[in-house]
């Protein structure tokens, strides 16, 4: 079953696309799988997305 809720989790996208050697963006820091999956992904996955995102800039 599918909601019509809008997302509440923002794109952490900053519009500085370039993949880097592991294939992550070193603009948003998400893998290219999370990138490509963003639209269609689930509320709580968007924001595991985004979790991941953050913990690999921090190691950066």
């Amino acid at each position: 079953m599918s909601s019509n809720k809008p997302s509440t989790t923002d794109s952490p996208c900053v519009r500085n696309c370039c993949l880097d050697n592991n294939d992550v963006c070193v603009g948003c820091f998400r893998s290219l799988a999370e990138i490509l999956e963003w639209h269609t992904a689930t509320e709580a996955r968007r924001k595991q997305i985004v979790e991941n995102a953050n913990k690999r800039k921090k190691h950066q």
